[in-house]
């Protein structure tokens, strides 16, 4: 059974940084990308990273350029989400998504995704 598992989340000060990781089972998945949800909203993508044999991709809201910065660790079927200059509306509940497909520009889309973690929740405090 496939299980993702997010973990990392607390709770921070405006312009501290958190580094979340999702650790997961099974075989290697080519993509594997990061939503949120904040209270009374819908979830959102955040960033992903594909991966195949001729290199990676990464992609990225907007909202979150330049401050989060997504990676991952095939050998530990692993992916993380270092996260600066946090803000207070970066306050949700962080999901781990993944897809043994590689989805390109898909990544951004929530339906796109297979498997789920349960979330850990970031709370920013202004």
């Amino acid at each position: 059974q496939v299980q993702l598992v997010e973990t990392g989340g607390g709770l921070v000060q405006a312009g501290d940084s958190l580094r979340l990781s999702c650790a997961a089972s099974g075989r290697t998945f080519s993509t594997m990308g990061w939503f949120r949800q904040a209270p009374g909203k819908e979830r959102e993508f955040v960033a992903a990273i594909n991966w195949s044999w001729s290199g990676g991709r990464t992609y990225y809201a907007d909202s979150v350029k330049g401050r989060f910065t997504v990676s991952r660790d095939n050998a530990k079927n692993a992916v993380y989400l270092q996260m600066n200059s946090l803000k207070p509306e970066d306050t949700a509940v962080y999901y781990c998504a993944a897809s043994y497909s590689d989805l390109g520009s898909r990544s951004l889309s929530r339906g796109a995704y297979t498997y789920w973690g349960q979330g850990t929740q970031v709370t920013v405090s202004s």
